[in-house]
């Protein structure tokens, strides 16, 4: 699996209230459990953000991730400002911004953090590289949390969705995910960092890839 291979995943073809979708996100809970991430993205925030700062996560989903730091004290609510192509949750409290639609379609705001969690996969280098583009000056932090593109998680992945009885389209759109998924200093280079930023990339035993990117 040396190049990434970057395909339409099912739950993309889905209304954000179809059956299968809900089911799916479902699903997406328990993998973001086993891999950790919103667990790893909120340490980091604790321990990088200063507070106050303002907080964007773009491919925000039902929003659980930005909840969840809400809930944990980690910032407030007034502080959040979400970009998905999905509707605006009914849980999304009133203070918190919500832009349903296109990324590349809307300036992204001026925050100081910025967070995708398995989102990022999803696009070609060079979306990535125009997204890297539009990155505010205002921003010190990201924080990233994707597929690892690793054979081993392939069959591990296999095996977690028999195990965890998960619906047909997330066992499908999950290999999707692995084969563009990223190794190395894939993700940080596609997005055009450059030396101003301070990256850490690591990989992890249940097939999740980091980065965090401080602006020097």
């Amino acid at each position: 699996m040396q190049q990434r291979r970057v395909e339409p995943e099912l739950l993309e073809t889905l209304t954000h209230d179809h059956p299968d979708a809900i089911r799916s996100r479902e699903d997406l809970l328990q993998v973001n459990g086993i891999m950790g991430n919103h667990r790893w993205i909120a340490r980091m925030i604790r321990r990088h953000a200063h507070p106050g700062w303002r907080i964007t996560e773009i491919g925000a989903g039902d929003g659980a991730l930005s909840l969840q730091l809400v809930q944990k004290g980690l910032c407030q609510a007034s502080a959040l400002h979400a970009f998905d192509l999905a509707p605006r949750p009914v849980t999304w409290p009133n203070e918190s911004a919500w832009t349903q639609g296109d990324l590349f379609a809307h300036p992204l705001p001026g925050s100081q953090v910025l967070l995708a969690n398995l989102f990022l996969h999803h696009f070609q280098p060079d979306q990535l590289r125009t997204l890297g583009q539009r990155i505010s000056p205002e921003t010190r932090l990201i924080i990233a949390a994707e597929p690892a593109r690793r054979r081993i998680h392939t069959v591990m992945g296999r095996f977690f969705c028999i195990l965890a009885e998960l619906h047909p389209v997330t066992r499908y759109d999950m290999q999707v995910s692995i084969r563009a998924g990223f190794r190395s200093l894939e993700l940080p280079e596609s997005l055009g960092l450059g030396t101003d930023w301070e990256i850490t990339v690591r990989e992890t035993l249940f097939g999740g890839y980091r980065m965090m990117a401080r602006r020097r």
